[in-house]
């Protein structure tokens, strides 16, 4: 089990490293391009497969207990150490990332995005992946910090050179903030670990900030909760994310959606709420009131770009979504409880998958039309996906309905765990002002249903009175392929699974966050 978790993490900078070397002659295939898009699927496929092992060997009958452990003695002088484990809160997170990385590395083989080179393009994929996991994994805040930042490189050079329209100052935007963000978080994590005498997550997390003062964890929450929020993204610091997922490729807004995001709440989770309770309680009132006013805003966001005449893209509304759906993350943070906690992480799975499925789907509209214009989409020569092309039809509208929180799909359970989270928050936080944030999270979620069905409406059956003034020569459209069959159903087949079994999800993160909560505690 070390070993597995040890290989899950290095495994992919291995990849990355043998992907820039030369072919051996009996794997190139028909080109080298082609040699080195089957290793990416190969490494990424051997890291999931190492990762359900992983899973399989979990002792199910105690997630709250770090499992898999690696604990080494690096940097003597602060106290630093190797420091890896999963429990039932990173071992969904895990599986998530590898699956999706998978997914990504086997959708670029058939479909690779306009670029300079494949061989950068994988390497590139796999030090991405090795950065997410290891933030998954590790159980040292300096370790958390690396980690965290050495996606920042990769998700960059994927966006500005792979990248659509715009890419280069939204790949400059995305880094600045996010490098703004991290230096900040790194002072936080240095108060916390220079006045605990620690930087070992876990030690924290027994502690339960008794070793620190209040003054001490307020600002260690202010600093480091910045920098996560600027990941996450929380609004307002969320600006960088649209123009970053309407510049990049496919593949890079499925994983900058599915994974990166939730690095960000992640953190929260981890490190904040265990080591500086009392900090946490002070800014908890003001991060439920920016979660609030982040889901209505990402909806309102997403109405006027579905409106006919906005010219409205399609990356980019599925991008103010994300705003929104990841408000229902940190409102369930927020209420301090385990009910919000567990359905938060559960919308962090959620968010994953469906967005992820959302990404894929309209990469590939815009690949079949030049466009992700949602005007250009619905017009007269536009997509009309049930008539043209039923079955992309049908699985975008099951993504949309997903999306807006139907029960009985992935998208419904944490989004009303984080509502009752609010409704009953931790104690000695202001219940009327919770009740407030529930009131208002549940009127986001009309809202976007609105804006989901309304896109759904307009791609899928088009705008009738533009079809009966247009041209009258159907648009040739084609169906979902083999390749995009291979990539997009274990998203379906995990959405429903969650949604109409969610034990397996909150049956292995319950148990890790009421021990949490409880300040170590079982």
């Amino acid at each position: 089990m070390q070993f597995l978790l040890a290989f899950v993490v290095a495994g992919p900078l291995v990849g990355a490293v043998a992907a820039l070397l030369p072919a051996p002659p009996g794997l190139k295939g028909k080109s080298p391009e082609q040699a080195v898009l089957r290793h990416g699927v190969t490494v990424t496929g051997a890291i999931l497969a190492a990762a359900i092992v992983l899973a399989v060997g979990f002792d199910h009958d105690a997630p709250s207990r770090f499992q898999a452990t690696t604990d080494i003695s690096w940097i003597q002088a602060l106290n630093v150490r190797i420091h890896l484990g999963i429990d039932g809160i990173s071992l969904p997170l895990l599986l998530m990332t590898a699956l999706l990385f998978f997914l990504c590395a086997l959708y670029s083989y058939f479909k690779l995005p306009a670029g300079p080179s494949a061989k950068a393009f994988v390497a590139l994929l796999l030090v991405l992946e090795s950065g997410t996991l290891a933030t998954f994994a590790v159980l040292d805040l300096l370790l958390f910090f690396l980690a965290f930042e050495m996606v920042l490189i990769p998700m960059y050079f994927l966006i500005a050179r792979w990248g659509g329209a715009q890419r280069q100052a939204a790949a400059w935007k995305f880094i600045l903030y996010t490098l703004l963000g991290s230096v900040v978080m790194l002072l936080g994590l240095l108060l916390i670990g220079l006045n605990s005498g620690t930087f070992d997550m876990v030690a924290l997390a027994s502690d339960n900030g008794r070793e620190l003062s209040h003054t001490t964890q307020v600002l260690a929450v202010l600093a480091i909760g910045i920098g996560l929020a600027v990941k996450t993204p929380m609004w307002p610091l969320h600006s960088w994310l649209p123009d970053a997922h309407t510049a990049a490729p496919t593949v890079g807004s499925v994983l900058l959606a599915g994974v990166l995001l939730k690095m960000g709440t992640y953190g929260f989770v981890r490190i904040l709420l265990p080591a500086t309770p009392d900090g946490m309680a002070t800014f908890a009132p003001y991060l439920g009131a920016f979660a609030a006013v982040g889901i209505v805003y990402g909806s309102l966001a997403c109405l006027a770009l579905a409106r006919k005449g906005n010219k409205g893209d399609l990356k980019r509304l599925i991008a103010y979504s994300s705003v929104g759906h990841m408000g229902f993350v940190l409102l369930g943070i927020a209420s301090m409880t385990p009910t919000g906690v567990n359905g938060a992480l559960f919308a962090n799975v959620a968010h994953g998958l469906i967005t992820g499925l959302l990404f894929f789907l309209v990469g590939a509209l815009k690949d079949r039309y030049n466009t992700a214009d949602l005007d250009t989409l619905a017009g007269a020569t536009g997509a009309a996906l049930y008539g043209r092309a039923p079955r992309f039809g049908a699985l975008l509208a099951f993504a949309a309905i997903a999306s807006l929180g139907l029960p009985g799909l992935a998208g419904f359970w944490g989004e009303m765990l984080a509502l009752f989270g609010a409704f009953d928050p931790a104690e000695g936080l202001s219940r009327p002002a919770f009740l407030t944030y529930m009131s208002v999270g549940a009127f986001g979620t009309l809202l976007t249903a609105a804006y989901l069905l309304i896109v759904v409406r307009r791609v899928c059956m088009g705008d009738p009175k533009a079809a009966r003034e247009g041209a009258a020569a159907p648009v040739v459209l084609a169906d979902i392929q083999r390749y995009e069959y291979a990539a997009w159903s274990p998203l379906v087949a995990l959405t429903l699974l969650a949604g109409l079994w969610p034990a397996v999800l909150l049956g292995l993160t319950d148990p890790a966050v009421q021990k949490l909560l409880a300040g170590g505690n079982s």
